[in-house]
């Protein structure tokens, strides 16, 4: 990959804290490479006290546009201009745009994962019953995206109560869907497999290198139209999905959703259609790093 840069070169990044671990800058490197965009993206480390002052910066050093990522996704919503619809139900922010010194927060990690769903999965989440597995931030996104894609209902199992009742209480008051919420017990979940169309895996559990372990799911319950979706992507396979895919379910991990996040942020700060094959090839070979 040959980047040049020069005085009349974009500045795109993405502020995280950590930081060192993203795969974002050889996807959309790639992509602005493949296009001959006059365009570079770096990863710039932001300690969480000193957030205000990075968004800022974003003004004042011109810079094009950030994504952002833990700890600062619902933090930073506090120092930009404007925020859209979804991202203010969602309560947090991983794409800004700059335009004309307006910062605008974007939620493109939601809209990725419908996006991977659709596309990858071949599974329009409109009209199906939907179990969520965990109740934190990516829970939240996603459920939150699948509600505004016009399921029918979701079950969300966590153990912790607390942020199943505040999920609950945003899906059921702005946008009427109903919420059933379960305690993270085994036999509490497998109760309601039976009728559940599409399960996501939206916890930690079974990501590397703890990847011999599973959320608490007998998978064999689910209907044998079911697609199970897990939101880690590394491994690519977890052992929620290859239990899955052993009983002949449909599987889809989170490299689309971390794809098409990416994809939906490229057309957002550049207005052209991103090289999805391009940026899929970059984002595999920085996971196999």
């Amino acid at each position: 990959m040959s980047l040049s840069v020069n005085g009349r070169t974009k500045v795109f990044g993405i502020f995280g804290w950590p930081v060192e671990h993203t795969f974002s800058p050889m996807m959309h490197n790639s992509a602005f490479n493949s296009l001959g965009l006059d365009c570079i993206y770096v990863p710039f480390p932001v300690s969480p006290d000193l957030l205000g002052k990075a968004v800022e910066g974003i003004r004042s050093l011109g810079l094009s546009g950030v994504n952002v990522t833990i700890p600062h996704k619902s933090n930073v919503i506090n120092y930009l201009d404007e925020v859209s619809p979804e991202a203010r139900l969602i309560g947090a922010v991983n794409t800004v745009t700059n335009k004309d010194g307006i910062l605008t927060g974007y939620n493109t990690d939601a809209m990725g994962f419908v996006k991977s769903l659709k596309l990858d999965g071949g599974t329009d989440p409109a009209g199906k019953r939907v179990m969520i597995l965990g109740a934190g931030g990516a829970a939240r996104a996603v459920s939150i995206q699948l509600a505004l894609s016009g399921i029918k209902t979701i079950t969300i199992a966590s153990p912790v109560a607390e942020e199943i009742n505040s999920l609950s209480e945003t899906i059921t008051g702005s946008l009427n869907i109903s919420v059933n919420g379960i305690n993270w017990v085994k036999e509490n979940i497998s109760s309601c497999l039976e009728g559940t169309d599409i399960l996501i895996n939206a916890t930690p559990v079974g990501m590397h290198p703890n990847t011999n372990v599973m959320p608490p799911v007998e998978v064999g319950l689910l209907p044998e139209h079911a697609m199970v979706c897990d939101l880690i992507y590394n491994p690519g396979e977890t052992l929620l999905l290859s239990k899955a895919a052993e009983l002949g379910l449909k599987t889809l991990n989170g490299i689309g959703m971390l794809l098409y996040q990416g994809a939906i942020a490229f057309e957002l700060w550049t207005g052209i259609e991103p090289p999805i094959e391009i940026m899929r090839d970059a984002l595999k070979r920085a996971l196999t790093r």
